[in-house]
């Protein structure tokens, strides 16, 4: 059997958890330099703010309806994310965590278990211990459970948060009941493909035969239909290192500063580099990117990257940030605006299995030099230590104007009790 384990409005309840005030309160949470609305609570969703609505547009509408509007305080979802993660793998070792508020469990050996029974534990232990609450589906294959997760959410006040598919009938009644386009892993091109052959429904798609299917399609479809049918072909994903890690960002502001632009990318260098050192690898390449404003149509516009090929793989940051420097000096222009930048390494290799160079060797002295930034920036939960071309005071430079506080890893920030 499979689990599907849901935070319910994830942000929004990371938020009341700390602030108990915003409890049964419309809130929306805002993107990055505080852009258009990401995440809301059902309350907001009642009220018809729509998902993407850019804020500035959306302001009085907020004001009028007593929308709690903050910014995405990201320390705060990502430590309690990893809360609720910890204590799921409590109840099973097989534990995949898709996304930052819902991990697939595969439980084994448990054929005489109440999975209704189990399912409420889950529930209640992670609610008692973090404050966030969730739906779990429970069924035979993931695909099912993912259904299962949806009839839960959906009716809350007749399943409690927990949904078992534990048998053809009940399997048969979710499909028919969930729309094609709302089935995990069904995009809008293939719903548009699928109502063409007249699937209305999960159930409908069912029906389709295998070798239409196979022939149409590809085995990725197949695969989901044997999931829907109750055979599992869709096991957990196996942690696996990434073959190219990027970070990205939009700037709070348009910049055509240079040196203000050299900081940011040092800055996405370095965490490119701290990820690779984190999943033991090094790498060969390193791509720079910058971009202009493409809404600002009044304004010049210019859209550039340019790679670095290192003749040897490595994984220090002096190296990946000096190279990266180096390259947004290539394709900077005078009098762009720049809104966004980004770094790419690509190019991966272990690092404790790589073919060597020659003549050209990384300085030996900078692995046991990142062994400790890692360790002291790991220890005090926070970047402590950085480059001399980086800003010390802050790492993400984003448009914050309604952040909470960081209350679980900044201790200026933790709640004090009198």
């Amino acid at each position: 059997m499979f689990a599907l384990v849901d935070c319910n409005n994830f942000y929004a309840s990371c938020e009341r958890v700390f602030d108990p005030n915003l409890q049964g309160q419309p809130i929306a949470i805002l993107s990055n330099n505080d852009g258009c609305v990401i995440s809301r609570s059902d309350e907001a969703k009642a009220m018809g703010l729509p998902m993407g609505a850019p804020i500035f547009k959306w302001e009085a509408f907020c004001k009028a309806n007593g929308i709690h509007v903050l910014s995405s305080n990201y320390p705060l979802y990502g430590d309690m994310s990893s809360r609720v993660m910890n204590i799921l793998k409590q109840f099973t070792p097989d534990v995949e965590v898709y996304s930052i508020d819902e991990s697939f469990l595969e439980f084994k050996g448990f054929d005489y278990y109440n999975f209704n029974d189990y399912g409420n534990e889950m529930r209640s232990r992670i609610l008692k211990w973090t404050g966030i609450p969730t739906c779990v589906g429970i069924a035979p294959t993931k695909a099912l459970s993912k259904v299962a997760n949806k009839v839960a959410r959906k009716f809350p006040k007749h399943t409690g948060g927990v949904y078992v598919i534990d048998s053809e009938e009940k399997r048969i009644k979710a499909l028919k009941w969930i729309d094609i386009g709302s089935v995990w892993g069904i995009g809008y091109n293939l719903q548009k493909r699928l109502k063409a052959k007249g699937c209305k429904t999960a159930y409908d798609f069912t029906q389709l035969s295998d070798d239409w299917v196979r022939k149409s399609f590809s085995i990725t479809e197949w695969k989901l239909k044997k999931d829907l049918e109750g055979n599992s072909k869709i096991l957990l994903d196996e942690p696996r290192n990434k073959k190219a890690i990027a970070t990205t960002r939009s700037f709070d502001f348009t910049y055509s500063d240079i040196n203000y632009i050299k900081e940011r990318i040092s800055t996405f260098a370095t965490s490119c580099a701290e990820k690779l050192r984190k999943q033991g690898s090094s790498c060969h390449v390193v791509i720079v990117s910058l971009r202009s404003n493409p809404f600002r149509k009044e304004h010049k516009q210019h859209r550039t990257s340019t790679s670095v090929h290192l003749s040897y793989p490595t994984n220090s940051s002096l190296i990946i940030s000096n190279c990266a420097v180096s390259a947004v000096s290539s394709i900077f222009r005078e009098g762009i605006e720049y809104k966004k930048a980004g770094v790419i390494v690509t190019g991966i290799v272990p690092t404790d299995n790589h073919q060597l160079h020659l003549f050209d060797a990384e300085n030996p002295k900078h692995q046991p030099l990142m062994k400790s930034i890692d360790f002291i920036n790991t220890k005090y939960k926070s970047h402590k230590i950085k480059l001399g071309n980086q800003d010390l005071k802050r790492t993400w430079k984003m448009r914050q104007e309604r952040l909470s506080p960081k209350y679980t890893t900044n201790i200026n920030d933790i709640i004090v009790v009198k």
